[in-house]
């Protein structure tokens, strides 16, 4: 049965309410919170009918979706899950949905070798190992590296949303360096993940500057319809992240030539990992070290890329960049030093 996504958003929302334990749920409350999740995703007004939602919960009820969700109503009022640990997330694929999913891998691999698909190789092999595992009921065989317990994952698709339909947002944001929370409307342009962790770009009402904000960060975001969208005139979101390792870039920052020697231990970790699309062998020496050169951004990312090797890289150029490590190196050791006086 095909199912339209607003009714998708309805099924989860009743889910979300019925879930939680410390509230009872009326018919009405179900209509308003459905209401609410179809204006904050899909910017529908007019909302819904009690009859939509009984409805609904009639359909989660049935067989007809494969939920069978065990919803009751408890002095003729309230509508709860009489399993307190059931939600529709945890509803097992069927077969007929398996075939589905095992047809599209097979379609998304004949476009694998397409440049406009190059992105999607590990996406598609997740996907082919979760529906053999599933319908073999065997273990998967592919581990993608991932952390489902983050904060801020929960927002990543309402920042979607608003950059693609052009809408403006209204955050409550707490940044690591701040003491209290800020309020503000944001315009969101970009979104990046860098290490298991996702980013936004964008800018402020009444600003004239490029934001990089952590979604981990995020306290609180809600839609600012009455705000005009604030249109991005800063950077071009195909290439401007295609000279810096991780995220951390402003407008004015331009990249510079970086060059590094790396130990004969961990050379062949760098050659086979380049820290940038950039990196190329400068020089392979006799004892096994190489020489590699880049050309990014100098950022805090870069800085722990190199720090990460400890005594088995050393910065050639730019001088800049010497000093910083050199510095942090030093520091570093001085705090073992201090250390060891206390024993």
């Amino acid at each position: 049965m095909p199912i339209s996504r607003n009714a998708l958003i309805r099924y989860k929302t009743i889910d979300n309410c019925l879930r939680n334990p410390y509230r009872k749920w009326t018919l009405e409350d179900l209509v308003d919170a459905c209401s609410d999740a179809l204006y904050e995703y899909e910017g529908i007004e007019k909302g819904i009918s009690k009859r939509t939602v009984q409805m609904d919960i009639q359909l989660m009820r049935s067989e007809k979706l494969g939920y069978n969700a065990p919803i009751v109503v408890k002095d003729h009022k309230y509508y709860m899950y009489e399993d307190p640990d059931y939600s529709i997330t945890n509803t097992p694929l069927s077969e007929q949905d398996l075939k589905v999913m095992s047809g599209a891998v097979e379609v998304l691999k004949q476009f694998n070798g397409f440049s406009y698909f190059s992105g999607m190789g590990d996406i598609i092999s997740r996907l082919e190992d979760h529906v053999t595992s599933v319908r073999q009921k065997t273990t998967p065989i592919i581990d993608f590296e991932k952390n489902n317990n983050l904060t801020g994952l929960n927002y990543l698709d309402s920042v979607y949303r608003a950059i693609l339909n052009k809408q403006a947002i209204h955050l409550k944001y707490r940044s690591f360096k701040a003491r209290s929370a800020a309020d503000f409307v944001f315009y969101p342009y970009l979104l990046k993940e860098y290490r298991n962790r996702w980013f936004v770009f964008g800018s402020k009402k009444k600003g004239n500057m490029l934001y990089n904000l952590a979604l981990d960060r995020i306290l609180e975001i809600t839609p600012a319809p009455d705000e005009d969208y604030q249109e991005n005139t800063y950077f071009n979101p195909t290439t401007f992240l295609d000279d810096v390792i991780g995220v951390t870039k402003g407008i004015n920052e331009f990249p510079q030539e970086v060059r590094f020697r790396v130990n004969q231990e961990n050379a062949p970790y760098v050659l086979t990992k380049p820290f940038h699309r950039s990196q190329y062998l400068v020089e392979k020496e006799e004892d096994g070290s190489m020489v590699f050169q880049i050309k990014v951004v100098i950022n805090q990312e870069l800085h722990r890329e190199i720090l990460g090797f400890g005594d088995g890289i050393r910065v050639l150029f730019p001088p800049s960049l010497v000093r910083f490590i050199k510095g942090k190196l030093l520091a570093a050791a001085k705090l073992y030093k201090e250390e060891e006086k206390k024993r």
